[in-house]
């Protein structure tokens, strides 16, 4: 039997649209305020929102741990997180290759009602295009949230203070990692899946430990130094960072030896890099041990006054060296 594949009559608005959305997504998404209208109309109530949108363009689609569905609500419902928002409705927009599988359609929309709805979040409206034969990769997602913000929470790349302490979920460049090793463009063989994961219950259990958490940031694109660099250049402080604190999945430590990469600039799609007072820090981490997506978080650092602006890492032989600024394009399509 012939493979179905999606046509470009798939994309014409007409017949076939309407059964492509029927038999994949509605099929996924249904819920109460998902609509065949324009535009889904949504009860918010009061309080602050906040809103977030992101392009999922990942090659390849599917990777040990996901696939470019469960990427793009991670990425969605992980950016409200970090503004310690609920995450509430999404839409979603689907640019699609003729000629893509309908079965690997099927399998990620799968994917994508299965981790929304572990969070709770819910797709409410979406848009689907299908492009001609090699004008673009396979499939790229768009994915748009909105939540609701906790009243006792207020984060902000700006509010890094000398003095706190610098917090990550867990061990850092795991997807980044997974999607090299996926391209087997280096013919390396490890045993290593992505962290992609949906963090809004990791955050929420922050907030029964203490209101008093300064910033949270997941460290998608350039990892967990990116990300260090800059809240460094948004609150006009340094970072000191403890090497040995750092952790680091065995495999992707021996992936990063082989190929000269850093681990801290690798791409984490499950990592959270919190900052918060260095009393509170202690709970914070035994908290976290606590979850389903953070068992190994560690303190890694602190927060200080000198050196503004940049990122200094403590060796495990004592010296300090500056981590480089990010620059470039290390892995390109990691998200």
């Amino acid at each position: 039997m012939a493979e179905k594949t999606v046509t470009l009559a798939h994309g014409a608005g007409g017949k076939q649209t309407s059964e492509l959305i029927d038999q994949v997504f509605k099929a996924h998404f249904s819920n109460p305020q998902f609509t065949a209208d324009d535009a889904a109309v949504l009860n918010m109530g009061e309080g602050r929102l906040a809103m977030s949108t992101d392009g999922f363009i990942v090659s390849p689609f599917e990777f040990n741990g996901g696939n470019i569905g469960k990427l793009s609500i991670c990425g969605t419902v992980n950016d409200l997180s970090c503004m310690g928002a609920k995450p509430l409705y999404m839409t979603c927009a689907f640019v699609i290759e003729e000629g893509f599988p309908l079965d690997k359609l099927e399998e990620i929309a799968a994917s994508m009602e299965k981790t929304a709805n572990e969070v709770g979040v819910k797709i409410v409206a979406g848009d689907t295009k299908v492009a001609g034969k090699g004008q673009v990769d396979k499939i790229f997602i768009t994915t748009t949230g909105i939540g609701k913000i906790m009243d006792n929470a207020d984060t902000s790349g700006t509010y890094a203070k000398p003095g706190d302490a610098v917090i990550v979920t867990g061990d850092v460049g795991r997807h980044g990692c997974t999607i090299l090793l996926a391209r087997d463009e280096y013919g390396i063989d490890a045993d290593v899946d992505s962290d992609c994961a949906p963090l809004w219950g990791t955050v929420e259990s922050l907030y029964t430990v203490t209101n008093e958490i300064h910033t949270i940031r997941d460290a998608t694109r350039g990892g967990v130094g990116t990300v260090l660099y800059e809240i460094a250049e948004q609150s006009g402080v340094g970072v000191r960072l403890n090497a040995a604190d750092i952790p680091v999945d065995p495999a992707v430590k021996g992936v990063c030896g082989m190929l000269g990469l850093e681990p801290l600039y690798l791409a984490c799609e499950g990592r959270l890099v919190i900052i918060a007072p260095k009393d509170k820090a202690p709970a914070l981490v035994e908290k976290l041990r606590e979850g389903k997506y953070s068992k190994n978080a560690a303190i890694i650092g602190e927060i200080t006054a000198d050196n503004a602006g940049r990122v200094v890492m403590e060796t495990e032989i004592g010296a300090q060296t500056m981590l480089p600024q990010p620059g470039g394009e290390l892995l390109p399509r990691i998200c």
